[in-house]
């Protein structure tokens, strides 16, 4: 996190020299990315829901799932989460909100279909585990540190479209000034890939971490483990995801898109799920 706010800091120095605009770049650019960030703290959940077409859903209407979030959140002493449904047959689950206060667990009805009781606490265990690490707010954070790069980007590009700052150019000195607006364009390209790469680490970072705690919460790694191998083994593509949601949900909601080599895997949103089962049967 440390090492992202260096690149934005990086990026609106660059940027600011190229264009003539200087520091006011970025304090323009982290002034604007605060708004984005008070707006996101407190409605990208419920944005995230809307996107999803998931609903609310109260005990009577599935006594179950309630019985199994009931228990989970007993068991790891959190505030019971609001419990949403999406109506797609394939199986998935995610977890959102800012805080255990204002958390939601999310499950598809083909989760609810395909998995017995045992693997369906395990992926519930998972999804509580990343209400309870806080993942729900890193990764809130870490999307909207993305936005800001790719805002930073954007606004490059207009300035050197429309010649923005360039009376002030002229002070970087002519082949200094030169030197900055190169940089500033391969910044302006390769940003916005180096950012997403990032996020996408931290993602699959957190899911190796929910996997264990899950685990530990559940104190039966194997019913996890089955569940994944269902989820895998299933081809059906999740169709409420999109770019935006999908590192949110246990598993790879695009399915058919996993990893076959190195640099295929940088831009996976997810671990390898075989690696996840290994892991969870090694415990």
């Amino acid at each position: 996190m440390i090492l992202f706010i260096l690149f934005i800091s990086t990026l609106g120095y660059v940027f600011g020299k190229a264009t003539g605009y200087g520091m006011s770049y970025l304090g323009f650019a982290l002034i604007f990315s605060g708004l984005m960030s008070f707006f996101s703290y407190f409605y990208s959940d419920k944005m995230i829901l809307t996107m999803s077409g998931a609903r609310q859903i109260q005990k009577k209407d599935n006594p179950e799932l309630f019985r199994i979030v009931e228990n989970l959140s007993i068991g790891d002493g959190l505030p019971m989460p609001k419990v949403y449904t999406i109506n797609d047959s394939a199986p998935n689950a995610f977890a959102t909100g800012r805080d255990p206060k204002h958390a939601v667990v999310c499950v598809t009805t083909g989760l609810m279909d395909k998995l017995s009781k045992v693997e369906l606490e395990g992926v519930i265990a998972h999804e509580m585990s990343h209400v309870k690490n806080y993942d729900i707010k890193l990764m809130a954070i870490v999307t909207i540190l993305v936005g800001v790069v790719t805002l930073l980007a954007d606004f490059f590009m207009r300035s050197l479209w429309f010649g923005g700052g360039r009376r002030d150019r002229d002070e970087n000195g002519g082949n200094l000034g030169a030197i900055f607006i190169i940089v500033g364009i391969i910044l302006m390209i390769l940003s916005p890939i180096i950012a997403t790469l990032i996020q996408l680490a931290v993602s699959r970072k957190r899911e190796y971490l929910a996997d264990a705690s899950g685990a530990l919460l559940t104190r039966y790694p194997e019913g996890l483990a089955s569940a994944l191998e269902k989820i895998a083994k299933d081809k059906e593509p999740l169709e409420a995801a999109n770019n935006a949601t999908a590192h949110l949900y246990i598993a790879n909601p695009f399915k058919g898109k996993d990893a076959t080599n190195w640099l295929a895997g940088l831009f996976n949103t997810h671990p390898p799920i075989d690696e996840r089962i290994k892991i969870l049967r090694s415990m």
